[in-house]
């Protein structure tokens, strides 16, 4: 088992800065790989940022030179870097850790871009 807590969110101009953070806790973190997910209002989760346990990383298009994932495993933490938001970057963000079949979930931190 794997319990997720998520931070960092909350409200931003356009054009601003974000650092949520995602604290792991209850098995061996460095062998998950970590995801980060948004769900905006009406709309499905998708995919914003994934991390190897071996550090490889991958973007959704929509975020490619903005947003960064990174993980420390001697914190049990990944994180997600978010610069230059948009107002379409407004979402719940949602914390993954997966090593199949496994996959876990946190509660999710909103995120609102808005002048």
């Amino acid at each position: 088992q794997v319990q997720l807590v998520e931070s960092g969110g909350g409200l931003v101009q356009p054009g601003g800065s974000l650092r949520l953070s995602c604290a792991a806790s209850g098995s061996i973190f460095s062998i998950y790989a970590m995801g980060w997910y948004r769900q905006a209002p009406g709309k499905q989760r998708e995919l914003v940022a994934s991390i190897t346990s071996g550090g490889s990383t991958n973007y959704a298009d929509s975020v490619k030179g903005r947003f960064t994932i990174s993980r420390d495993n001697a914190k049990n933490t990944v994180y997600l870097q978010m610069n230059s938001l948009k107002p379409e970057d407004t979402a719940v963000y949602f914390c993954n850790a997966a090593s199949p079949p496994s996959s876990y979930w946190g509660q999710g931190t909103q995120v609102t871009v808005s002048s």
